[in-house]
């Protein structure tokens, strides 16, 4: 879930407040540009089984199709703003686009995981250019009377077409056209380009003085890479394999390097005096660890449904939407409170709804399928969804406002590449755990199913599949309904335990940031 940028922008007595053409086709254009990403990324995991099967992909596969988009636009998303800012907010936002379009085109052919990985990485790349163009164009063409209403439309909308993904996802993969989730983006792109054409002259910060932190990207982007490759690959390698500790190494070095190169720069893309801030650094630490939870539970969950339970593509996009639809509701109220009491109480109470949600979520077991939804899934996931709408827009306003005015952009792309991060790290982070423990589950199960100790072998090694395995065809029927039932029970194993550590992370985040707020209460940082 994307954090946006909070803006001051009331209107004064008497403004005009009819907007003009130019106005409207750059929100439309960056309504357009940015639910291209918003759509892809939250569908992605309902048509993720389907892919699967085409593809006969492994568990670890399937975590990089996701990490391979968002690990790019976390590392890069601050460098993309920058660069906006000194080449020009409207070239940058095009040239994304068009390069986001033409990666979606290249997705939708790949002809195997592979090329998909690396198609994916390209669609993250040019994401991470066209996002911050999307607010940053906006802000630079409504006044400041006009940019709250616009920023408002802009955001109602990415929260919509994020809960309208796993839907349009569903229905595609049922419709046995799961590729389609990318070809959508074909007529969007266009249209939003054309708009941009006829938007006005591009804009560019004249006063921009800030040189671009090269070595800071770099740096990101080896560290986040090597840790996420060695926490994927060592649910199959293991963590004593000489590649996956080498990659963790690189990875925590790059990190550290990271830190030393910011530390040092006269221009740093991420100026950590702001984390002198302890709102901010609340922020920062529910953001990263309340995003990371609920991203990698959703991963599993939509193949808890589809594999598992026996629901649809369709049925599986549906059931997510408890957890979108509250944001719309809840948001206009949960601002005010904010405005009245400050963010302790919502960021209390929000972070305590997730966990309560992750751990109902271990309740349900093998279900008869989606007519036991309303029963088994809807609670969790109601539960999840309330939290959500309590959490995210506090999250947002904390870390614009806990910081000086002239860092309040800086401090939103911050934490809106954390939202990211939180992406990468909940599948990377989750990831090895839920295939070890699945793996360890359903190798002790199979000890008391009547297999040779040979199909006992192949179906341990097979279980990098997750719960898509299929029994070997030469087992007995008896025997193969019995690994089946092993496969569900184990993945159920694997989910349930996911879903308990998503719950402590998030309790002890909120424990921290409680620490963190609890003195002096908030208040805006002096400019």
């Amino acid at each position: 879930m994307t954090t946006l940028a909070a803006h001051d922008a009331r209107p004064a007595t008497g403004a005009k407040t009819r907007w003009s053409a130019a106005e409207v086709r750059v929100l439309v254009a960056a309504v357009l540009a940015s639910g291209m990403a918003f759509i892809d990324a939250s569908g992605l995991n309902v048509v993720l089984p389907a892919l699967q099967a085409d593809f006969n992909a492994t568990g670890p596969q399937l975590l990089w199709v996701v990490s391979a988009y968002s690990l790019p636009v976390a590392a890069l998303l601050l460098l993309g703003g920058a660069l906006g800012d000194r080449i020009g907010r409207r070239r940058l936002f095009m040239a994304g686009i068009a390069s986001f379009a033409a990666a979606s085109v290249a997705w939708g052919i790949a002809p195997g995981a592979g090329w998909l990985i690396a198609f994916r990485t390209c669609q993250g790349i040019a994401a991470a250019f066209m996002i911050p163009g999307s607010l940053s164009l906006i802000a630079a063409t409504f006044a400041p009377e006009r940019r709250g209403a616009a920023i408002g439309i802009w955001s109602a909308c990415s929260v919509l077409l994020t809960a309208l993904g796993p839907v349009v996802g569903g229905m595609l993969a049922g419709a046995g056209v799961w590729r389609g989730l990318f070809y959508i983006n074909i007529p969007l792109a266009l249209v939003a380009l054309g708009l941009l054409r006829q938007a006005p002259i591009d804009s560019i910060d004249q006063a921009a003085t800030r040189k671009i932190d090269i070595a800071g990207a770099v740096c990101s982007v080896v560290g986040l890479a090597g840790i996420n490759f060695g926490l994927i690959e060592a649910s199959t390698r293991g963590f004593a394999d000489p590649a996956i500790l080498a990659s963790l190494a690189i990875g925590f070095a790059g990190l550290l390097l990271f830190v030393a190169v910011e530390r040092r720069a006269s221009e740093p893309m991420l100026p950590l005096e702001l984390f002198h801030s302890r709102p901010f650094t609340a922020a920062c630490v529910l953001t990263l660890t309340f995003y990371s939870s609920l991203y990698g539970l959703l991963f599993f969950l939509s193949l808890n449904l589809i594999q598992v339970q026996d629901y649809s593509a369709m049925q599986a996009g549906l059931a997510q939407l408890p957890v979108m639809l509250p944001i719309l509701v809840l948001a206009p109220l949960v601002g005010r409170v904010y405005d009245r009491r400050g963010p302790r109480l919502l960021l209390a109470l929000g972070p305590v709804a997730a966990g309560a949600g992750f751990l109902l979520l271990t309740g349900p077991g093998l279900t008869a399928g989606p007519g036991e939804f309303w029963r088994e899934f809807l609670p969790p996931l109601a539960m999840i969804g309330l939290a959500m709408g309590l959490t995210v827009v506090p999250l947002s306003t904390l870390v614009v406002n806990s910081v000086p005015g002239q860092h309040a952009g800086l401090a939103s792309g911050i934490n809106s590449m954390l939202s990211r991060l939180s992406s990468v790290l909940g599948a990377a982070a989750l990831g090895p755990l839920v295939l070890i423990t699945f793996t360890t589950a359903l190798t002790r199960d199979v000890a008391s199913i009547p297999l040779s100790a040979e199909t006992q072998r192949s179906v341990t090694a097979d279980s990098i599949k997750l719960a898509a395995m299929e029994p070997p065809t030469d087992v007995p029927p008896e025997a193969a309904e019995q690994l089946r039932l092993a496969v569900h029970r184990s993945y159920l194993h694997a989910f349930r335990t996911a879903a308990c550590v998503c719950a402590a992370v998030v309790g002890l985040a909120t424990v921290i940031a409680a620490f963190l707020l609890r003195r002096p209460p908030l208040t805006e940082a002096p400019g």
